[in-house]
């Protein structure tokens, strides 16, 4: 059987991230990925937003770790030459009845330190994005967009420099706790039995199934759920240099406008639950979105909505529930030494993912007893 000190499950954007600051820690670092490439599932499905950290409930750890997480990003992003942009972003109250939930996300923004934000009425909406019908907006000028890949090619540059090692195509099946540690079954084309000193579930869809597997995990867990959300992009132009969101809907952020780095527009995403993840992209979904966007662009162009792509956010609550805090679960939840599972890293884990590498990071390394 092999040993190795830290094994991180998961080799999207918050397991490389983890990776990264554990192998900077001067801990030994194996990377167990089951698909064949790192970064296809969650990290590469997604709109690309470094998010300010508007709308989290104040002291949770998405408002804590979004906002922390988004400094450290563009800090990182600058200092690596990853591809980024901070165009800022309007939330936009399309009519006067979403007026006072602007007002709570501007409230919630203030609590959570967001230092950089405007309140503006319609007229100075006009005269940023002349396009736009609102009621009134909330200006986020710290919000921009990343190179979601290139950033995950840095992020495994630096923890690989650190002496890390990326294992693709291997599965985790489970695991169980012994006196050295926590002894892993992985499958693929060369299964392995490994002991490890710690381990972290980055499994993102797969992490709550994961957990349930892994050492006295399955007590207390939460349910896994999955929203699908899909993207259209638009053929051609679009007449605005921001990114447009709407006041959020149940289960997302409603369905927005982004730009890529090559300023090419995308709308989404929406939700639909569903029971298993599948990144179908049904066209007829178009209608709606269109019906969604004419309320703050009365100039859409139904017939331009083309699908692109779908992704599914790892939920850990059901449809007409509260939105969840991220659950990072270390040995004081689960009486598991070096055990850390993190279950429900949605959106703004991209973001986030700096500021969550570092708390795990400083997780391990703290006395366990």
């Amino acid at each position: 059987m092999e040993t190795v000190d830290c094994v991180v499950v998961g080799a999207g954007v918050v397991g490389l991230a983890c990776a990264r600051a554990i192998a900077a820690s001067g801990r030994e670092v194996l990377i167990l990925e089951r698909e064949r490439a790192f970064g296809t599932g969650i990290s590469s499905r997604n709109s690309e937003v470094i998010h300010a950290g508007l709308y989290y409930p104040p002291g949770s750890l998405k408002a804590r770790l979004s906002v922390a997480g988004g400094r450290m990003l563009y800090a990182y992003c600058e200092s690596r030459g990853v591809a980024h942009r901070r165009c800022g972003k309007l939330v936009v109250a399309a009519q006067r009845e979403a007026l006072p939930a602007l007002a709570r996300i501007r409230a919630r923004a203030l609590a959570n330190g967001v230092e950089e934000l405007l309140w503006l009425e319609p007229g100075a909406v006009k005269e940023i994005e002349p396009a736009l019908d609102s009621c009134g907006a909330l200006f986020s000028p710290a919000t921009g967009i990343v190179d979601s890949h290139g950033l995950m090619l840095a992020l495994l540059g630096d923890a690989e420099r650190h002496g890390a090692t990326l294992v693709l195509d291997t599965p985790v099946l489970g695991g169980r706790a012994e006196a050295g540690g926590i002894v892993l079954q992985t499958g693929g084309e060369a299964p392995m039995t490994l002991q490890a000193r710690c381990v972290v579930n980055a499994a993102g869809l797969d992490a709550v199934r994961l957990a349930g597997q892994l050492p006295a995990s399955s007590r207390g867990l939460p349910q896994a759920h999955f929203a699908r959300g899909v993207y259209f992009s638009y053929a051609g132009r679009v007449p605005f240099s921001h990114l447009i969101y709407p006041v959020p809907e149940p289960g997302g952020l409603g369905i927005h406008l982004t730009l890529d780095m090559g300023g090419q527009p995308r709308f989404g995403p929406d939700v639909e639950w569903i029971d298993t993840p599948d990144y179908t992209v049904d066209p007829a979904r178009a209608e709606r979105f269109a019906a969604a966007i004419r309320k703050w662009w009365p100039g859409l162009e139904p017939e331009r909505l083309q699908p692109a792509y779908a992704g599914v956010r790892p939920k850990i609550v059901g449809p007409g529930e509260a939105d969840a805090d991220f659950q990072i679960d270390g040995p004081a939840e689960h009486r598991v030494p070096g055990l850390i599972n993190l279950l429900g890293i949605e959106s703004p884990g991209l973001t986030a993912a700096l500021a969550i590498g570092e708390e795990v990071a400083r997780r391990i390394a703290a006395p366990q007893g």
